[in-house]
C-alpha cells in the first residue's frame, strides 16, 4: 500500500469515529459504550495493520499514535461499561444493614421496646 492510501485510511477512520460518537446524546453513550467497544476494537485492529505496513516514519509515527488512542478508547471504555453494571448489582451493606433492621422491626411487637416495655 502506498503512503496516500494509509493516511487516507487513518484520516477517515478519524472522521467516521468522530462523526458516530458526537451524534449520539448523553443520556444514551454510557448504555451503548459496550457496543462500541467492539467497534473501537476493529479501530484498533486497523490501525495496527497500518502501522505494519507504513514505510516512511511519519506515517509510522500517526498509525502508532493512532493505535495508542485506540487502546487508550478500548480500555475506557471498558471502564466505564464495569462502573455502569456495578450501579446496578446488588449493594452489600446496604443490603444486608436493611435486612437487620427489618428483622428487629418485624421480631418487635408494635408499640414496644426492645425491652418489651413502652416506647417513648
Amino acid at each position: 500500500m502506498d503512503t496516500v492510501t494509509l493516511l487516507t485510511v487513518v484520516v477517515l477512520a478519524v472522521f467516521v469515529g468522530f462523526e458516530v460518537v458526537s451524534k449520539v446524546t448523553s443520556k444514551l453513550h454510557t448504555p451503548l459504550m459496550s457496543g462500541a467497544n467492539a467497534i473501537h476494537g476493529i479501530i484498533l485492529v486497523g490501525a495496527v495493520i497500518v502501522a505494519g505496513q507504513a514505510v516512511e516514519p511519519w506515517l509510522l509515527a500517526v498509525a502508532l499514535l493512532a493505535v495508542v488512542l485506540a487502546t487508550v478508547n478500548l480500555v475506557g471504555g471498558f471502564v466505564v461499561t464495569d462502573r455502569m453494571l456495578e450501579m446496578f448489582g446488588p449493594r452489600k451493606a446496604a443490603r444486608a444493614a436493611a435486612s437487620t433492621d427489618s428483622a428487629i422491626d418485624s421480631a418487635t411487637p408494635a408499640g414496644t421496646g426492645p425491652e418489651g416495655g413502652e416506647r417513648p
